[in-house]
């Protein structure tokens, strides 16, 4: 800037010398700007859910590649219901016709958890402005070493039904209460723990309803009924989804106009 001053101010080429000065400074200015946004954006990343399971979520990509294929080709109604999350819903191979008259969107992945979601949750669900969202996410607690902890668990439902209510702020959203199993018995504390945690949640929150479901699949001595399951004690068979039918159209009741 002192060469600036010193130049005598006469003349076009001084004009000149002041612009210049100016948009260097108005240069470096949008630098220093630009680099501290950088810096924040990388510190949102660095502590957000999505920075966090990025990696582990990627996994899963070819599976939601599958899913925006179809969403090119198939058209649905707004009145349709989107049924998405693990492979309880993926291997639902009946849920068309079970679910009738209600219009069915299926989107399942096996191995499915609230971690990925909160990666998938706007190419999953943003495609779809339907009647109501139904979940069933039961792999963030199974009984390993890596298990989310309960409450960790309920803060990424909440940040999933967050993401969901910047698109769709009225669409219902239908939790499905993680049942007991007896492949993940031993994990079945620390699931209801979390179950109890996403209820209270669900409760606070517009148009979010829990549905529960593991009295209906459970003995009397309130162990996993298995024969309700397939030989692997841990997916539903035919007569476990009948069940499933029954309390998610009794459950979907609550959007009837």
């Amino acid at each position: 800037m002192n060469s600036c001053i010193k130049y005598n101010p006469s003349g076009r080429k001084f004009k000149h010398l002041l612009n210049l000065c100016d948009m260097l400074s108005i240069k470096r200015s949008l630098r220093i700007k630009n680099a501290l946004l950088l810096l924040v954006l990388l510190l949102i990343c660095g502590c957000s859910p999505i920075g966090k399971y990025r990696t582990e979520a990627t996994s899963w990509e070819q599976d939601i590649h599958n899913f925006e294929q179809l969403d090119s080709v198939e058209r649905y109604s707004k009145d349709a219901i989107l049924f998405t999350g693990s492979s309880s819903i993926r291997l639902w191979n009946t849920i068309g016709q079970d679910m009738s008259p209600y219009e069915v969107i299926q989107r399942g992945f096996g191995g499915a958890k609230w971690s990925d979601y909160v990666f998938y949750t706007k190419r999953i669900v943003y495609p779809h402005p339907v009647k109501a969202i139904v979940f069933y996410i039961g792999n963030d607690i199974v009984g390993s070493p890596v298990d989310k902890k309960p409450g960790k668990v309920a803060n990424l439902f909440q940040y999933v039904v967050k993401d969901i209510r910047r698109k769709y702020p009225e669409t219902p959203i239908f939790y499905i209460q993680v049942f007991p199993t007896g492949s993940r018995w031993n994990a079945w504390s620390k699931i209801q723990q979390g179950n109890e945690k996403i209820e209270k949640i669900s409760n606070k929150l517009h148009k979010v309803y829990f549905i529960h479901m593991s009295d209906y699949l459970v003995k009397s001595d309130g162990t996993a009924n298995d024969s309700l399951f397939r030989s692997d004690h841990l997916h539903l068979n035919e007569a476990g989804y009948q069940v499933w039918t029954k309390v998610i159209k009794d459950a979907l009741e609550q959007i009837k106009q």
